[in-house]
């Protein structure tokens, strides 16, 4: 089952490399991880992207959340929440039709060219994961990419529910 967890946590050095760890100790693979400063530069937000047995993943939430550094852990993937990825594609454009075809698909996906060069565009789009992955997709069929570069999964629970201090 793909799981998001949302850890707040102290800023500090080493901290980030615990919660890994403890991912590793147990050879659970992580997918996607982010990290950031939130509103307050002493606090930080990683959001871990994974899937798993919940059994494992349970044992990890605990330990994860014995560790001094982490203030509070929540499984977003347990309540209704909103998930994003962000995708920087760069592809080859190197006639008026190709050049056509990457406007029109990147108008469809809402994504925008963020660069042009002679012969590259690059494109900016935000999305789930599946509208990233049929982006990319779309996008091989009728050009093709020289480099993506993905950010990784970041969320948010819906409604009043909030991970703070």
């Amino acid at each position: 089952m793909r799981r998001i967890l949302a850890i707040l946590l102290e800023n500090e050095p080493g901290s980030l490399s615990r919660i890994v760890g403890l991912f590793s100790q147990r050879a659970f693979n992580i997918e996607t991880l982010t990290v950031a400063p939130t509103d307050d530069p002493s606090l930080s937000r990683i959001t871990i992207a994974t899937v798993g047995d919940d059994k494992v993943l349970e044992q990890i939430v605990k330990q994860v959340n014995k560790l001094i550094d982490v203030i509070k852990i929540t499984d977003l993937t347990e309540r209704a929440h909103v998930e994003r990825e962000l995708v920087l594609v760069k592809v080859l454009a190197m006639n008026d039709k190709s050049r056509t075809e990457v406007k029109r698909i990147a108008d469809i996906f809402r994504g925008a060219i963020i660069d042009i060069g002679k012969q590259i565009y690059t494109i900016e789009l935000t999305g789930d994961a599946d509208k990233i992955a049929a982006f990319i997709k779309t996008l091989s069929y009728e050009t093709e990419i020289v480099e993506v570069v993905r950010s990784g999964c970041v969320g948010i629970a819906r409604g009043e529910k909030a991970l703070k201090v």
